[in-house]
Order: structure tokens, then C-alpha cells, then sequence
């Protein structure tokens, strides 16, 4: 059994002991077969020392039992990873940051505590699912949907306090968010918002409560357990419609993205909208390019050579399409008014998609992309081909098409620099799953060699390093590569990382909560780090 970093053998058999009394022998895992299965399935480090492995696991099933968790690891001065469910693929499953931590495993806090469907909200524990609350809901007949990400297995929790995002216009899932119950390090439990008043009625209501707004902590964060937490819920729309706009020529990019971020920001769009292009994609599909063909490298055709080849084959270079959700006459003069806007480009065309009305038949359901109707599902794992696993670069860039230029330009050159051949380059368009920018995800695959590994790895960081260079930071990242891009948010000498080092000082002295995660450290870990 591999011991916790710091901890000797008697006191962690000890602690081991005590958890078994707080939560029960059967939920304390120690064995390597029980412990393998909280290793990340798509680690990057796989066969390599590096790779991160547990101590051991405890799964508390109530807020009590986590505080005695959380008591005995301070005791016995034991780090603790703490998970949802661990469903978070791509990015660092359900390994800790640090060989050695025992994960705290939340999965049987899976309590719906509260769906109400006249005021949109739901009050869940973190061992829920999208899967689960959306039954839940379809099970009581109420008419409210949740917002899902891909793939919809994880947790509602777990997933905003990553700050993960969906499809329909509650795709913020943090921003989405109301209200939260923490345990802290010293076991001590707050109640955020509303939530600290001891008679509250409304702390799935209005997130603030008073004072310091403080929910922001505890996301991306290692400063305390989130137990409980409220999310904001999408009424049922009467009506839903999708429309795709085409452009001809590369620098029509421009008033595209220009029209789109007007309309969003205006709230007549609503839902994620990914700006792609049909031109780019066939080239990829017939060339065996990858996503090299989406780039723009120094080997690529010149705008006019493919502005031809779009001409002869009938294909947009850009197009994207939009989602509007309402009252069906609102929602069918949205899509008027989106192609007014947009009908100032020369030679723009407009397909209509889908015109709905809800509730869905189940027919309906099993035709429509269920995503963007707060349907959680699997199909991502039919998508792209994914075999043994993957990883996620997701930088954050402006919306805007001179940005959307600029990121096909720099990490096109990016790429050609470090000699990545062509049909190992994944890049994918800009989606808006946030207001007011652009996520851009490249994606490296994972595999069962340690030299493809470290490659891929090698160019992970480089990537983060040329995209701070041009101002732009990720959003999320892999637990490998969290110090990477933590150290990129450098302002002022690290004036942030600082603070937040600051902040783990003195709310977990004793450093025993998630070491590591987004690159805080505890104060007995930064020098070994740095």
C-alpha cells in the first residue's frame, strides 16, 4: 500500500482505522484493485513514475460523516483528493494532483434534494448526476430542464465548480449556480448566499445573500468540500428553432462573428454556437491533414486557392449555426430579425434547421441533438474517433473573427515549429460556451506509449506558453498540466497565485485539502514545487 506523502505507516493505519469507524469498513478502499479504479483512465503518464496513484479512497454517504473525514485527515495531517463522481475524462479524472493522497469519493451523497419547478431551481448533493436529476425531473412530470455537458455522466456539482459548460442558455454552469454548502478543513460547515441565514427561504434564489460574495472560492479551488449546491433551471420554452448562416469568402469571418456576438449579447441567440466551416472541414476529411487543415500553417493553400476550391465544390467558407428558445412567435421572429442582421454580407445564405415545439415525443427525442434540450447523453464517445483516451487544450480567446484569424495563424506556426506532422494537429472551431468569448479546444490523444506521452506533453506546454504570449489563459486544464498554466496567470509577479496561497494558509493550515489543484500548493509543498 503506498502511504500518504509526509505520513508513516502507524498513523496512517491508524487514520485508517478511524475512517472505517466514521463511514464503515465497506467504503474505505485500501486494496490495489479498489485503488486502480481511482487512477485517471486517460493519464498522460501512463507506465511512468509520474503517474499518479492513491493511497487510498473513503466515501462518505452525509455531510456528518464528511466532517469526521476531514477531522481524522487533519489529525493525522493526511492530504485528501476530493471527487463528485471522478467522471471528469480529459481532464484528470478521478486522480489526485499528488501520488499519495487519499481520494475523498463522493458518489454516495447522491440526494436530489429539492426540484422546484416554479421558481427553476434545484438543490443536489454531489454524488448526483446530470442522468439523475434529469430523471428525476422526468419522473415527477415538472417542467424545467438542467443544461448537460458532454458526456453527461458526470456531476452537476462537480462540473460548475470546474466551471464546465453546455448548450442551452444556462451553459455557464457556475454563472448557473445559487447557493452552496462547504465543509471546511477544520470541519467546520458554511452555507453560502442566503444559505447562512438559519431560516432561509430563498437560498436557490438570490445567490448573494450579504456581505463578501465568497462562492467563487471554492471553484477551481482547494479551500474547502462543496456538499451541496443550488443551480438555476431552464422553464420549459414553448418553442425552439435553429438556423445556419454560410459565408463565401475567408474575410467574411469578420461581420460573421461581429453579427454573432451582438445577437448573443443582446440575448436573442442563446444557446452555444460554434463557428465552423465546411470549406476547411473537406479539405481535412480528404487531405488525412487532421486538423492541420483548420490551421494556418506555412505549407497552407493561399485564401484565394481555397476560396476557389469552395466555389467549385458549393461550399461556405464559414458558416454557424443558431439557437433561439422561447415562445414560438418569438422565436420565429428571432430568426428574421438574426437574418436582417446578417443580410448586409454580400452573397450570405440562410438554411432553416429545426422548429420545435415542446414537450417532445419520444420519437422526437431520439432525432434531435439532445444536448441542446438538456437531454444528457453519451454520443461524444461515438465522436472523433477516440480509442484509449484524450486530453483537452482550451484556451479562452476573443470573440471575434480577427481573433479567430489570429488563433489559426499562431498555433498553426506553433505546430509547424515543434515539426508535429499534420495528421497528428487537432484543432476545433471556437465554440461560445461562455457570454462574450470563444473556447478553442485542441485535443491530444493518449496512449499506451511513453514516448508518444511525453511528446504530446512537451507540446501541451508549449502550447500553453505561445497562447499567454498572445493573451490568452485556459479556462480548465488536465491536473498534469495545472502548475503549467497556473503559472502563466503571472500579473504583477503572481499577484493572484499569491493571494491564493494566501487563502489556503489560513482557511487549511495544515494543507490537507486537494494539494496541488489549479497549482495552490500548501505552504509546506511550494518549495519542492517551485
Amino acid at each position: 500500500m503506498r502511504l500518504p506523502p509526509g505520513v508513516n505507516a502507524k498513523d496512517f493505519s491508524d487514520a485508517l482505522k478511524q475512517f472505517s469507524e466514521a463511514v464503515g469498513k465497506d467504503w474505505v478502499f485500501t486494496s490495489d484493485e479498489d485503488v486502480n479504479l481511482y487512477r485517471d483512465a486517460y493519464s498522460p503518464f501512463w507506465h511512468e513514475d509520474e503517474d499518479p496513484v492513491p493511497s487510498a479512497a473513503v466515501a462518505p454517504i452525509n455531510v456528518e460523516q464528511v466532517q469526521q473525514v476531514v477531522r481524522i485527515a487533519n489529525t493525522f495531517k493526511i492530504p485528501i483528493w476530493t471527487i463528485s463522481t471522478g467522471k471528469n475524462l480529459g481532464y484528470g479524472g478521478a486522480a489526485p494532483r499528488l501520488s499519495g493522497c487519499m481520494v475523498l469519493d463522493l458518489k454516495r451523497m447522491d440526494k436530489v434534494l429539492e426540484v422546484n419547478e416554479k421558481n427553476a431551481y434545484a438543490l443536489v448533493e454531489p454524488g448526483v448526476s446530470y442522468f439523475d436529476l434529469y430523471r428525476y425531473i422526468q419522473d415527477k412530470g415538472l417542467k424545467v430542464w438542467i443544461d448537460t455537458p458532454d458526456p453527461g455522466w458526470g456531476s452537476p456539482i462537480g462540473n460548475s465548480l470546474d466551471r464546465g459548460g453546455g448548450y442551452t442558455p444556462f451553459r455557464d454552469h457556475f454563472d448557473a449556480h445559487c447557493g452552496m454548502e462547504v465543509v471546511l478543513a477544520n470541519g467546520e460547515i458554511v452555507r453560502t448566499g442566503m444559505g447562512a441565514l438559519p431560516t432561509a427561504k430563498t437560498w436557490q434564489q438570490y445567490r448573494y445573500g450579504f456581505g463578501p460574495y465568497i462562492d467563487g472560492m471554492f471553484s477551481q479551488s482547494n479551500f474547502g468540500v462543496v456538499t451541496k449546491m443550488g443551480f438555476w433551471l431552464l422553464p420549459q420554452p414553448e418553442g425552439y428553432r435553429s438556423g445556419t448562416v454560410s459565408v463565401a469568402k475567408h474575410d467574411d469571418l469578420v461581420p460573421l462573428v461581429d453579427t454573432l456576438s451582438y445577437l448573443m449579447n443582446s440575448s436573442i441567440v442563446q444557446g452555444t454556437t460554434t463557428v465552423g466551416s465546411p470549406l476547411l472541414m473537406s479539405i481535412a476529411r480528404s487531405s488525412g491533414m487532421g486538423g492541420a487543415a483548420l490551421l494556418t500553417t506555412p505549407k497552407s493553400p493561399s485564401i484565394a486557392d481555397l476560396e476557389k476550391i469552395g466555389q467549385e465544390k458549393n461550399l461556405p467558407y464559414w458558416n454557424c449555426e443558431l439557437h433561439f428558445y422561447g415562445p414560438s412567435k418569438v422565436v420565429d421572429a428571432q430568426w428574421e430579425y438574426a437574418k436582417e442582421k446578417y443580410s448586409v454580407i454580400p452573397g450570405v445564405t440562410f438554411q432553416d434547421g429545426q422548429s420545435l415545439r415542446f414537450p417532445l415525443s419520444a420519437d422526437q427525442i431520439e432525432h434531435v441533438p439532445k444536448r441542446q434540450f438538456g437531454i444528457p447523453n453519451l454520443t461524444v464517445f461515438g465522436m472523433m474517433g477516440r480509442t484509449e483516451g484524450h486530453m483537452w487544450f482550451s484556451p479562452i480567446i476573443p470573440m471575434s473573427g480577427e481573433a479567430v484569424f489570429e488563433a489559426q495563424r499562431v498555433f498553426g506556426q506553433a505546430y509547424a515549429d515543434m515539426g508535429v506532422p499534420p495528421a497528428e494537429t487537432t484543432f476545433v472551431f471556437p465554440s461560445s460556451f461562455f457570454p462574450r468569448s470563444f473556447v478553442v479546444l485542441c485535443g491530444f490523444p493518449i496512449a499506451h506509449d511513453v514516448e508518444k506521452n511525453r511528446k504530446n506533453r512537451q507540446i501541451f506546454k508549449r502550447l500553453v506558453e505561445v497562447a499567454a504570449q498572445h493573451g490568452w489563459g485556459e479556462y480548465r486544464t488536465h491536473t498534469a498540466f495545472m502548475d503549467t498554466v497556473a503559472n502563466v496567470y503571472s500579473y504583477n509577479d503572481h499577484a493572484l497565485l499569491h493571494f491564493h496561497e494566501t487563502v489556503k494558509d489560513a482557511v487549511d493550515p495544515n494543507g490537507i485539502l486537494s494539494p496541488g489543484r489549479c497549482g495552490i500548493w500548501p505552504k509546506h509543498m511550494r518549495k519542492a514545487k517551485a
